[in-house]
């Protein structure tokens, strides 16, 4: 909801000068920025002082050429109210009404000491039309949103993954402009939540300058975060501190990677927005806040080192092709009879393998038990930590981020009291049920009314809400936190609902209850039960599912039926398109 304003007088004095100005001031909590926010506050007093135009102290007027110490210092790019007329001579003696030169506002001056690339980062509007996981045939009403983003070098322009994510048209605006450019998105990167987008009118391009990286910060270097967040429609500037630098938990991507917690307020529209260190250059992207009634002011941060290797796997793949894993879970060895029942010396550290992932490419070499020594020659502690900088240690998965699909790393495990050293190669997490469906619409099968689908992640969120880590049966959670893939092609198949019908009766409570086998075969994907059935010519069509339920239909009546309840229910096809192919 927007600010309401009484009408009146409007106020004296500096109180209105957010009117005026197009960035806002925040406190800042480091002594390194009070300089400059120093500075930009005595240029706004001098503005007051001296009788700028724009921001007149009181309704002073003044006839004639204005005081030598208003004199123009700088161009003069603002638009003005009009100032005192003068009489001015031609050069023949007669006289002519010519318009005194108009005083000269700081603010760009001010803006420019700042925050100096901030003339890149420009406003993502975006409008999505998300797929419908319930009734996986439709589409929801289209909405928009609008985000923050910059310009980086090759014309390109990052945002956050979840600010294009579904989208359907997006469109850019500089700041200072009133033009919208069409965008095209080039690579939408999940798991980090980054996206590239670019534009292709020239003009969009001309008189920008791209943003420059910086390294990864320090605790409590100075950030300033900029963007176009709820509140007002222009560019909107908040400062704080490095708070913590630590493995963090992407909530878009269901991922973790290397994180910056700040204490810069990041609202919505912020996200997709640069982080800015003292010199100007980009450390990080906005991209999420902790909202608990026991925190205040605390955002997340996307660092440099995850910007970059998402800029380099797209540049050097074509493609975004995802952040690497080891394919194994592991437990701390923090206890020393532990250690001690695994063989390990008392100068050994490391972790324990629980599991590991059926669908990694090295699955073979790794076993359960197996106790992480190194990774890349970098030690492992007993409670997975590895050496970061001066002071601070990090998750050693920190190390696999860092690799891109397909390389390879050494590995040092303890096996029966023997080192072990191999060339693992890395590859991306094949889940059992999606946390995303990188854009593509939900795949679904109908016969005789029975509506099967994959379960993943947005389906579960679509019929038990936000809360649905709480609210979802106990079998589809317990699949969700701790099934593994046993192939790259493996789904868990589910009868969604079933389409009222004469042919189904008795079976309409069905609801979310996984499919196990079809005519005493195992269901491995979607797929495959869709060809099984569509090649069925048994008598009886049946299934098996979770709860010891079975399922059995005429095969010619169920197929025959199938028709009328599609046109019954407006759906078009009895399958998906990708089912087609």
């Amino acid at each position: 909801m927007g600010e309401t304003r009484k009408r009146g007088r409007k106020p004296k004095g500096p109180a209105s000068n957010t009117d005026t100005m197009d960035f806002q001031y925040t406190s800042t909590t480091i002594a390194a920025q009070n300089d400059v926010y120093s500075a930009a506050n005595d240029a706004v007093s001098d503005a007051y002082a001296n009788g700028d135009a724009n921001n007149p102290p009181t309704a002073r007027r003044g006839r004639g050429r204005p005081k030598k110490s208003e004199a123009v210092q700088q161009e003069d790019t603002e638009p003005h109210a009009a100032a005192s007329p003068e009489w001015r001579p031609y050069q023949n003696g007669a006289m002519a009404l010519e318009p005194a030169p108009q005083p000269v506002t700081k603010w760009e001056s001010v803006a420019a000491r700042v925050v100096p690339a901030m003339d890149a980062v420009v406003k993502v509007f975006c409008v999505h039309t998300e797929p419908n996981y319930s009734l996986p045939w439709q589409r929801k009403r289209q909405y928009s949103s609008s985000s923050s983003g910059f310009i980086i070098g090759g014309r390109r322009v990052l945002t956050n993954a979840h600010s294009v994510e579904h989208y359907t048209q997006v469109k850019l605006k500089k700041r200072g402009s009133d033009t919208k450019y069409l965008a095209t998105v080039l690579a939408i990167g999940t798991e980090c939540d980054i996206a590239m987008l670019t534009v292709s009118d020239h003009e969009f391009w001309e008189g920008v300058s791209p943003v420059e990286f910086g390294d990864l910060p320090a605790l409590q270097d100075a950030v300033t975060v900029v963007g176009y967040p709820i509140g007002g429609d222009t560019i909107s500037v908040t400062s704080g501190v490095v708070s913590r630098i630590e493995i963090l938990s992407y909530v878009h991507g269901s991922t973790e990677l290397l994180g910056l917690q700040i204490d810069a307020a990041i609202n919505s529209g912020n996200s997709g927005g640069p982080a800015f260190n003292d010199k100007g250059n980009c450390v990080g992207i906005a991209f999420q806040s902790l909202k608990h009634e026991d925190a205040e002011n605390i955002g997340y941060v996307i660092p440099t080192p995850v910007i970059m290797h998402f800029i380099q796997d797209y540049e050097k793949n074509g493609a975004y092709t995802g952040f690497p894993i080891l394919g194994v879970e592991w437990q701390k060895m923090e206890n020393p009879d532990l250690r001690s029942a695994m063989g390990m010396k008392p100068d050994q550290k490391g972790v324990r393998i629980r599991r590991v992932e059926p669908t990694a490419p090295e699955s073979h070499l790794l076993k359960p038990s197996d106790v992480i020594l190194s990774f890349d020659g970098v030690k492992v502690a007993n409670d997975g930590t590895v050496p970061f900088r001066h002071g601070e240690r990090i998750g050693f998965s920190y190390l696999v981020s860092q690799k891109y699909t397909g390389d390879t790393a050494l590995v040092e495990v303890l096996r029966d009291s023997k080192i072990l050293k191999w060339y693992i190669k890395l590859a991306t997490y094949k889940r059992l049920i999606l946390a995303h469906t990188s854009g593509k619409p939900p795949s679904y099968y109908i016969i005789a009314g029975f509506v099967f689908t994959a379960v993943t992640v947005p389906y579960l969120r679509s019929e038990y809400g936000k809360d649905y880590e709480f609210d979802a049966p106990v079998k589809l959670l317990d699949k969700h936190l701790h099934a593994m893939a046993e192939s790259a092609d493996e789904q868990l198949v589910v009868v969604s609902q079933v389409l009222v019908a004469d042919i189904n009766i008795g079976y309409e409570d069905i609801v979310n209850t996984q499919v196990l086998a079809f005519n005493g075969k195992p269901v491995k994907n979607l797929k495959s039960l869709a060809n099984m059935v569509d090649n069925c010519n048994d008598e009886y069509l049946r299934f098996d599912l979770e709860y010891q339920q079975m399922v059995v239909l005429n095969t010619k009546a169920a197929k025959a039926a199938t028709l009328d309840i599609l046109t019954t229910h407006c759906i078009s096809s009895p399958m998906s398109h990708d089912l087609k192919t």
